[in-house]
């Protein structure tokens, strides 16, 4: 391992990762990085977005040789990003979410894809749940049927337009983008296509990230023999104010390069929210409301239909994203 700090050379790898009070899933992401990366010269940025619970601080006191930018408030992930790739002198970016704990040889596995693949763009690995089961590593790029059908459904209906986690094999695949949680980022593309897209506080900033680099003649693609752990947030799916967030930014990506569809998206997925709510509400009373799940569900999709019919105000920032 090279570990080098504040210089000018160029080095193989920049790490970033953004953090928002996760101090603990934080100093263990960070270790990961030092215990794995042993091969590639590289740096470390953290960019901490106004955390209250001590993680700038920790990583200052722990790891002292990692570049820490820290944010009085919450700018977001794209902003947060972008501060440390206009200072970053990696050849390659390597986002890291603070929830992501690297496996050995992941890194390895990505820098010598991206090196053996020189119209490659961006790439990622694959992630996995804490009990080591497969999560969905990559993401199609919004369209009319992503807007009317749950994801889910899409990959087993089209699995050759929509592929499905358990893809299976070891070859790298095309895909239309990347899970933003361990991806990495060639700075040639980035230099040519520009960096993330602040209007994106959460979500979808490296969806629209892909498509742009795309349209520039770049690849992306998912390696999964470049394995990466990363305790999402259950939370964060089923939770209001995170959907309303994720809503806002598929309308935004929407708006920007399918005005037609976009027009058209938020009246669409009300239906879809009014269908779940039906659902939902006769799975509680099926169960004479016993099953906690079945509420919750019943409860956010309710408000997400309120705050649809109210105009789609913008939520608040205060999310993790996770």
């Amino acid at each position: 391992m090279t570990l080098k700090q504040k210089t000018s050379e160029p080095l193989d790898m920049s790490f970033v990762v953004v953090n928002w009070n996760t101090k603990s899933l934080l100093m263990d992401c960070l270790q990961s990085v030092f215990d794995t990366v042993k091969d590639l010269s590289f740096e470390v940025w953290v960019v901490d977005n106004g955390s209250k619970d001590g993680s700038p601080e920790a990583v200052a006191g722990f790891y002292p040789q990692v570049n820490l930018i820290a944010n009085e408030t919450n700018r977001g992930f794209a902003a947060a990003n972008n501060q440390a790739f206009k200072q970053m002198n990696g050849r390659y970016a390597l986002l890291l979410n603070s929830d992501a704990v690297l496996t050995p040889g992941a890194v390895d596995q990505l820098y010598r894809f991206m090196e053996n693949t020189p119209g490659a763009g961006m790439a990622c690995g694959q992630l996995l749940n804490s009990d080591g089961t497969l999560q969905n590593s990559f993401a199609p790029f919004p369209c009319i049927w992503t807007v009317l059908f749950n994801e889910s459904l899409l990959r087993l209906l089209l699995p050759r337009r929509f592929p499905p986690k358990t893809i299976g094999g070891s070859r790298p695949l095309h895909v239309d983008s990347c899970i933003g949680a361990c991806m990495i980022v060639r700075r040639t593309a980035m230099e040519r296509v520009g960096f993330f897209d602040e209007g994106f506080f959460f979500f979808l900033e490296e969806t629209d990230w892909a498509y742009r680099m795309r349209k520039d003649g770049w690849e992306v693609y998912f390696v999964p023999s470049a394995r990466i752990f990363h305790h999402q947030g259950a939370s964060i799916g089923i939770s209001a104010r995170g959907r309303k967030m994720f809503y806002k930014s598929r309308y935004r990506y929407l708006k920007k390069w399918h005005p037609p569809l976009a027009a058209a998206a938020p009246f669409l997925i009300s239906v879809r929210l009014s269908v779940n709510a039906l659902l939902n509400l006769a799975a509680v009373l099926l169960t004479l409301g016993m099953h906690k799940s079945f509420r919750r569900r019943l409860s956010v999709y309710l408000e997400l239909i309120r705050w649809h019919l109210a105009g789609c105000p913008q939520p608040s920032p205060e999310v993790s994203r996770l």
